[in-house]
């Protein structure tokens, strides 16, 4: 029961998608809701929705399916009817929480539902990078044939900030490149360590050992976890990924650091600012820069959209959900 109306016309159905990559390479998600009975509509804005317009469109909706769009106190109040907010994807920092639990919302996600595709496109990312792919790229296709020079991955030190199911999945690949390990994250135990064989290290020993620094976490609360001091700590000629969020990293002071040659190479799909306009990452050197889509694969799709429409329909029958936030 997919249909698309205009803002302020969600009378009458249960749940509004905003985002549109839920159910966009699968049926699956959609068929969910349909087979619960369960009317569900698209955003008439696009995608991400502002406050504003979030507030517009959710009035009577039970239910919320959203990506980026920001679900602030203020969406709350103004929707009485909701009853659950689900994140099409992992992150919730766009959600707030405490304001979800005091209006009696459930909030829910779909951990782990992306997790092979972020891994996937990390290494993706940072091939890319050091062995200039796109540059090569340009010049086959202009008629040059230009050589182009990097490092090996066999034998350099990755340092994985961030150690949950992205990180670990991204461990394992980089074994596959005989590369060496070490991992940052303060909310793990050191028995997630030992039993993934990953020493685990501080972010400060990260950063002075590291060959290249992989970024898995949620948004900090207090500023890039890569500021510019951090970003000019690293070993010359190191490079840094970013598939997590744009805020981890000191986007002024990375392109700052490319142009200078400090840094070797970027990998980025995630920026501050979406889309990233005006920002000096566009004309940096050697990096390589991705429309936020690590987690854009067909199999991610069809899990993620399932994952949380089915908790959706859990929450509506006064269930409890599987993957509750809040």
């Amino acid at each position: 029961m997919r249909e698309t109306h205009e803002a302020g016309a969600a009378t009458g159905h249960d749940v509004l998608v905003t985002t549109p990559s839920f159910g966009q390479h699968a049926s699956g998600p959609w068929e969910v809701f349909e087979a619960a009975g369960v009317r569900a509509r698209t955003a008439s804005a696009a995608h991400p929705l502002t406050e504003r317009q979030l507030i517009e469109e959710a009035e009577g909706v039970r239910a919320l399916v959203v990506g980026l769009d920001p679900v602030t106190a203020a969406v709350l109040d103004a929707a009485p009817a909701l009853t659950v907010v689900a994140k099409h994807g992992v992150g919730t920092d766009n959600i707030d929480l405490a304001a979800a639990a005091a209006h009696g919302v459930r909030v829910v996600n779909a951990p782990g539902s992306n997790t092979t595709a972020v891994a996937d496109m990390t290494m993706a990312l940072l091939l890319a990078a050091v062995r200039r792919i796109v540059p090569a790229h340009a010049s086959v296709t202009a008629g040059r044939w230009d050589r182009f020079f990097g490092p090996e991955l066999a034998g350099r030190t990755l340092g994985i900030v961030g150690f949950g199911r992205i990180g670990q999945a991204v461990a394992r690949r980089a074994r596959g490149f005989d590369m060496d390990l070490i991992a940052y994250d303060p909310h793990l135990p050191a028995a997630v360590f030992a039993e993934q064989g990953v020493p685990a290290v501080t972010l400060d020993e990260l950063i002075e050992a590291a060959d290249v620094i992989t970024l898995h976490l949620p948004m900090p609360s207090g500023g890039p976890l890569l500021g510019r001091a951090e970003l000019a700590a690293m070993k010359p000629g190191s490079c840094v990924i970013n598939t997590a969020r744009g805020g981890l990293v000191d986007e002024e002071a990375l392109a700052e650091l490319l142009h200078s040659g400090h840094l070797a190479a970027a990998g980025i799909d995630v920026f501050a600012t979406e889309p990233p306009a005006g920002n000096p990452l566009l004309t940096a050197p050697n990096a390589v820069l991705t429309p936020h889509c690590a987690a854009f694969t067909q199999q991610a799709n069809a899990a993620m959209g399932s994952t949380v429409a089915a908790d959706v329909v859990r929450v509506l029958r006064g269930e409890e959900p599987v993957n509750a936030v809040v």
